[in-house]
């Protein structure tokens, strides 16, 4: 059963439809997994052991009778501590929200339910979402897969640790900056940044409405695949005979290969030879529009984000991390018409950013210019924090300013991530292109 563990998602699934594998005896070896691993308590925030059990036995009389309700039926995944679940604590990362207990799940869990995944529990995350390192002294701050010493990524730190220590099969994130791709990138693992809107929002706890996004963090571009379909309830993307031949790749210049360190450029690069070698055509770009919206980075999120929270935070801020209660703070700093003027200008840079990038397939660039940074140098050192965390978020947040969706893929150099871009609404395409990368890859 040790080997189940390490298996893709969609490998499970077709184990479960040819008998090989039962969906109880499956759950009950991730849970053994979960019970037994050191680092369980800094993973996991709640382990929906009684819930678990129950779908999978469920899924276990489908598979007898023949009435599999997916590809998925039966699997067990993970899901960040900021998705509602009926009766159980979702506090999001944060002590502000202690007690919190939802009556009903979050749309997206319900569509995963009906469709027959496993639910086996929460995952921790940065504190209210409001970081890209993980990093989360008021809760936990889960493990990183390459580097013990080390931050996870974040904000879903825990979804990433779930799947890469092989304790789910799937975790499911949220990602508002960077939050999938992050410690997808950081963990090695495939994680996919929906277009804002797509998925349902419903049940989830915010941070900003207006970037929030749902997404999964994977070990194959398939399962990111199949569980965009399930989030959604929809159908999964055909990703047989997926080429990269004829594919056109442009690879962003403008702020994304700034300030690069060495491991994750030495990814990049060998990467971008790959693709190139599988037939791929390669042209580098300029895109001002870029770093003008970036500059908008400040009004735009910390405004909403303290909008939203304001009340919380102001009646019991001494409950907070210090960074992350003066990151909420900072968007004191905006009024009502500078955030209006900065979605004005946003929406136009998103103009001109489509029509560059409309000839292209998709767009590449690595997904974090860093490696995850030390734990205990971010708990002691306010700038390495503040400057880590802002080059952590960078790159990917250029995805959620220009409206993109996105995914990042492993490099083969460990905790060093490739990152395309596809136009909104495009996952299906840009789904396919990333199977073709993923054996490029490879």
């Amino acid at each position: 059963m040790f080997e189940w563990l390490e298996k893709s998602a969609a490998d499970l699934g077709r184990g479960i439809a040819e008998g090989s594998i039962d969906p109880v005896a499956l759950t009950q070896a991730f849970l053994g997994a979960i019970d037994s691993h050191d680092h369980r308590d800094r993973i996991f925030t709640q382990i929906t052991r009684d819930r678990a059990l129950a779908e999978a036995e469920a899924a276990a009389e489908r598979a007898r009778a023949g009435m599999r309700l997916s590809l998925l039926d039966g699997v067990p995944i993970s899901w960040k501590d900021l998705f509602d679940s009926a009766g159980v604590e979702t506090e999001a990362g944060s002590a502000l929200l202690q007690g919190r207990i939802p009556g009903q799940d979050a749309e997206v869990l319900r569509n995963a339910t009906a469709l027959g995944l496993v639910c086996l529990g929460k995952t921790h995350m940065s504190e209210l979402a409001f970081s890209g390192l993980g990093l989360n002294p008021v809760t936990a701050t889960p493990p990183c897969i390459n580097d013990p010493q080390a931050v996870p990524g974040g904000s879903s730190s825990g979804a990433a640790a779930s799947v890469a220590f092989g304790l789910a099969a799937i975790g499911i994130g949220s990602d508002t900056g960077g939050s999938v791709r992050i410690p997808s990138a950081w963990n090695d693992l495939v994680g996919l940044k929906t277009t804002s809107g797509r998925i349902s929002n419903t049940g989830v706890v915010p941070l900003c409405r207006s970037f929030d996004t749902v997404g999964p963090l994977c070990r194959t571009v398939e399962d990111a695949a199949l569980m965009l379909a399930i989030l959604e309830g929809g159908r999964a993307p055909d990703l047989r005979n997926a080429d990269l031949k004829g594919a056109r790749f442009a690879v962003l210049e403008t702020v994304a290969l700034d300030e690069m360190r060495e491991a994750p450029m030495a990814g990049f690069e060998n990467a971008v030879s790959k693709i190139r070698l599988a037939g791929a055509e390669i042209r580098v770009i300029k895109a001002p529009e870029v770093a003008r919206a970036m500059e908008l980075t400040g009004v735009l999120y910390t405004s909403e984000a303290y909008g939203e929270w304001r009340e919380e935070i102001e009646e019991a801020p001494h409950l907070m991390f210090d960074q992350i209660l003066e990151r909420f703070r900072a968007g004191l700093s905006f009024a009502g018409p500078d955030y209006v003027a900065g979605w004005n200008r946003l929406n136009e840079f998103r103009q001109r950013w489509s029509a560059r990038v409309a000839g292209f397939d998709a767009v590449l660039m690595p997904t974090s210019p860093i490696l995850p940074p030390n734990a205990e140098r971010l708990m002691t050192d306010q700038d390495y924090y503040v400057n880590e965390n802002l080059l952590a978020l960078r790159n990917t947040r250029i995805g959620n300013l220009m409206g993109s969706c996105g995914v990042s893929l492993p490099t083969g150099i460990p905790s060093c991530g490739l990152m395309m871009l596809g136009l909104p609404m495009q996952e299906e395409r840009l789904l396919r292109l990333a199977a073709a990368a993923e054996v490029a890859l490879s």
